[in-house]
């Protein structure tokens, strides 16, 4: 983080509401990225965004180290919406019939993209988080493990089992294809 964003973030936490607005206009793709890898729909990722960003606000006064904005932020959002997601779980998907009426064409990368969501969307909270923030994020694996609050081999435990578990995904979506 440079040092005109620390001074934002100083600006914040103590109080500017500005400062913070700002903090979120610059943050807010990866954050909305980070929401809609959790639950997989664009309503529900706003709302989560939107819920991380009040706790953020009338929480900002507690965080300690100005550097670690961004780190702190992720923590509320992957946390707002990971609950959304376990309260969303109950969702009825579509028959194939319906979706075989809508109009439009296929393409083939927005289908991987869509699929890659969907076996992410499978993963154990734990694997899911660790994925999204190693792979999306592109954080290490000391850091991951800070955010996390468990051991870095967990963390590395983590991320093995949950590319097992997207390799079986793809695995298992190839053979329904073949058969």
């Amino acid at each position: 983080m440079d040092a005109k964003d620390q001074r934002l973030v100083k600006k914040a936490i103590k109080g500017n509401k500005v400062a913070f607005e700002r903090l979120l206009q610059q943050h807010y793709e990866r954050i909305y990225r980070t929401a809609f890898l959790y639950v997989n729909n664009e309503e529900d990722a706003l709302d989560a965004v939107q819920e991380a960003s009040f706790k953020a606000f009338t929480s900002i006064h507690s965080l300690k180290q100005p550097e670690y904005f961004l780190t702190w932020f992720t923590r509320i959002v992957i946390r707002c919406a990971g609950d959304l997601y376990r309260r969303k779980k109950k969702v009825v998907p579509l028959s194939d019939e319906i979706l075989s009426n809508l109009p439009g064409h296929a393409d083939p990368d927005l289908e991987e993209s869509e699929q890659l969501l969907d076996a992410i969307g499978h993963l154990r909270e734990g694997y899911r988080t660790t994925i999204i923030l190693f792979y999306y994020h592109d954080y290490p694996i000391k850091l991951i493990s800070e955010m996390m609050g468990i051991p870095e081999n967990t963390v590395k435990t983590n991320l093995s089992r949950g590319r097992a578990e997207l390799k079986r995904f793809y695995q298992d979506e190839e053979d329904k294809c073949h058969g």
